[in-house]
Parts: structure tokens; sequence; C-alpha cells
């Protein structure tokens, strides 16, 4: 996890929050702990340090208030692997659906990748140094017994040395004028056994060993290929660069990293809230949970990577909870998420907020998009209120989705203008509360419209 990330105060945490995040407030102080609390864990004694567990959550609100961009934007903020799954995609014993255990085994291979790109950029610069050389000896084989060469670039004879050729080359190659030349690379693919494949449908468990030991013995075939300069040089930078890390290392830290600072983010909690006694679809749901329990309460799950213990992965759960409460939850789970935080419905106000606010606001990204068109698009403050009172209407009348409602009313508002942008180069839009009315009155008022447009 990053040292910035670990130590940043709560304080400072909500305010990088509410730099993307509006509103919520409770939300944003329960994760800004949560998240310092691990900073706090680490600084412990080693005798004490493993005591600590971290703090689980458990989000409630209807859909689209923010919850599960509250614990991507956190684990962001903490560069931490950061998964997201629902509840409701696992069965008992993972018959006909996945096990809760392969939510660990996704979080690990994302923490692997993590840290693979951190190591991948370090010697990135030493990666492509040594594939220069490499497509250089490509374009100009070291041959210097041989006037001619078939496959070079260039012809080598007593008067031009090798050296000073391969040097007008590396010129040439810098300045990109060899870029369009073909060059033919040999490259080695192994063989993908039919256990990956299967895998791939659910069955981890079945070729979880089996697929790596295969991994081993496989023969590696080797293709040659013709392929641009361009391309040759950035599959040859990879290539060094793969050379260049030590996968053990990335290994271990990727492991440690994933048992550290992992986040699940477990969306759909309620849909698996059943008691004894259910009947029919209903009948899994305990099962699922008392799954999940022993993950949420620190135990140590095998991944192709090795033993991945979850006693300091941060679990936070979230659910509308409409119909299932938090009690209904088998009280061993209940007792795992010590923190519950109710997150509320989202007001005109904050619909406002939303579209002007955030680093990443929705009325700014329309203008960026289109200006990339050379169309200047500006939004009259009062239709940014239209815009925001429709989205209520439409979302107390028909579903409420929440934020998510101003994407497709942003969408089908600036329908026409998207499609035209192209033909519009230098021309500047001004979108007022006439054109919203315009545009998106009569959608609203019919109900049975709405409810398939908007």
């Amino acid at each position: 996890m990053s040292a910035d990330g670990l130590a940043l105060t709560p304080v400072q945490i909500v305010a990088e929050l509410d730099r993307y995040i509006v509103g919520q407030e409770r939300a944003k102080r329960a994760v800004a702990v949560a998240l310092r609390n691990r900073w706090r864990r680490q600084n412990l004694p080693a005798e004490l340090r493993d005591e600590v567990a971290p703090k689980n959550i458990i989000m409630i609100g209807p859909t689209g208030v923010g919850k599960t961009e509250v614990a991507r934007r956190l684990a962001k903020l903490a560069q931490a692997p950061f998964l997201k799954v629902e509840a409701s995609k696992y069965t008992e014993i993972g018959y006909v659906g996945r096990d809760v255990e392969s939510m660990i085994r996704d979080l690990t291979e994302l923490s692997v990748t993590m840290v693979k790109a951190e190591m991948t950029a370090r010697v990135q610069e030493k990666a492509e140094q040594l594939a220069e050389e490499r497509l250089l000896e490509l374009l100009l084989p070291r041959r210097p017994q041989e006037p001619f060469s078939s496959g070079s670039l260039e012809q080598v004879t007593p008067d031009a040395p090798w050296e000073a050729t391969k040097e007008k080359l590396r010129a040439q190659l810098r300045a990109g004028r060899l870029d369009e030349r073909s060059v033919e690379l040999e490259t080695q693919q192994q063989a993908t056994p039919m256990i990956e494949v299967l895998s791939g449908q659910g069955l981890e468990e079945m070729g979880l060993n089996l697929r790596d030991m295969l991994s081993n013995v496989l023969p590696t075939r080797t293709r040659r290929r013709r392929v641009r300069v361009a391309e040759a040089r950035r599959l040859l930078a990879q290539e060094e660069a793969q050379k260049l890390i030590d996968m053990d290392e990335v290994v271990a830290q990727a492991v440690r990293r994933a048992e550290d600072s992992g986040i699940v983010f477990l969306d759909e909690l309620d849909k698996i809230a059943g008691r004894e006694g259910a009947h029919g679809p209903d009948v899994s749901r305990e099962g699922v949970q008392r799954d999940l329990l022993p993950i949420v309460e620190g135990s140590a799950v095998h991944t192709k990577y090795g033993i991945v213990r979850t006693d300091h992965i941060l679990f936070i759960a979230a659910g509308a909870f409409h119909v299932a409460k938090p009690a209904d939850l088998i009280p061993e789970l209940q007792g795992r998420f010590p923190i519950r935080v109710e997150l509320d419905p989202l007001t005109r106000e904050d619909f406002v907020r939303i579209l002007t606010e955030p680093q990443n606001a929705l009325i700014t990204q329309y203008v960026e998009l289109l200006k990339t068109e050379r169309v200047a698009l500006r939004f009259a403050p009062e239709a940014i209120d239209a815009i925001a009172e429709i989205a209520m209407k439409v979302n107390a009348s028909t579903e409420n989705i929440g934020a998510r409602r101003l994407y497709t009313v942003m969408e089908k508002l600036l329908e026409e203008v998207s499609f035209d942008a192209p033909d519009m180069p230098g021309k500047e839009l001004v979108i007022d509360a006439g054109y919203v009315e315009a545009r998106l009155a009569e959608i609203t008022r019919d109900q049975d419209l709405s409810r398939y447009i908007l």
C-alpha cells in the first residue's frame, strides 16, 4: 500500500473523497477511520499487530447514492487491491455458482497484476534500451564477413564499419523513420491446457494445482511473425521487462499486499440475508452466509500463488435492505461487521452538486468530450437546475436509481448535439432551461414513455 495513502489522516481522507463524491459524510468518515486504522495497526508492536482485526463496514442505502464509489475511491487513494463482487452470485459450496473463496483468489490476482505493473514501470527505461539493441540487431545482423545481408536494411562493407552503420540506424529508429518497416520476430507461446479453460468456467478448485503443474511441463511453441518496427519495439520492450522483474518477489509482495491492505466490496449483501426455514430459491442464502463467515473472520485460502490469509482484509458490504434487514443475517456474520452506516437519499440540491462540483462532474465530462470536436458547450445555471429537477421527478415516478438517473437524462438531452457535433466545428452551444424543456418535457410528462427512455 502507498505510504502516502496510509499516512493520510481521516480529515485528509474525507477531503480527498469530497473531490469525487457529493454528501454522504457519515460513510466517508467511517471508511476514513477504517483506512487510518490500518496505519495504526502497522505501527503497533509485532505481538499485538496480528491481534487487531479490521473493522468491517455495512453501508445501507438505495442504489445510486454512492456506496460503491466511496469504496472504490478509498481503494484508489490507498493504492490497495480492490475487488467488487455481488454476494448474490455465490451459492452454497459453489453449487450452480461460484464459491466464496474465489473472491480471495480474484483479489490476489488483482494484487499480482498491480505489483507487476509497478515493478515493470521501474524497469521500463532499461527494458526499452535493451529492446532497442535487440531491434537494431534484427535490422542489422552482425555478419562482418559478408558484404551484404538480404535481411538487413544496410549494406555492410569494409568502408562502412558495422558500429557506425548501427549508430546511423539508431538515429533513424529514434526519429521514427523506420516505424513503417517490417521485421521478423521470434515469439514464444505456451500451449493453454484444457484445465485453464475449465477453471475459467468457475471450477477453480479442480484446476488450481493441476493448472500450475501443467504450465511447467507443457512445451513452449516458437512462432515467427512479421510486424512493423514500431510494434516490434513495443513487444521486445515487454519481453525485456519480463526478464528484468523477479516474479517470485512480485508474488511475495502481492500476497502481502492482498493480506494487509486488500479491500473487498461485497455488494447486494441484503440478497443473501435469509434465516432458517427458507424455501425455494432462498434455501441457499444462509448457506452462503456460513461459507462467507470464515473468510470474513479470517482463514487461509489456497490460491495459485500460495496460501493467502484473510485476517486483515477489509470487507465493506453494502445493500439497499428494503425488505431484509442487517438483523436478518446470521448472528455470527453480523458480529463481523461492527460498523453500520446509513447513506442518505439524494436530494435535488445533491443532484445539482453532482452535476457540477466533483472533479469528474458530468457537466465537465460532456464539455470536454465535445471540445474534442471543437464544439464549445456551455450550461446555464437554470439548465442545470432543470436537469436536476427532471431527474428527481423521474426517480420519484418510476424507479429510484439515484445519481445514475443523471446519466440517462444527460444522454437523452445531448443526443442530438453529440450526433451532429462533428459537423459543427468552431460552434458554441448554450444549453439553457428552454432547451432542456424542449428536449425532455414531453418524456417526463408521459410516465410510460419515461419508463422506457429515462
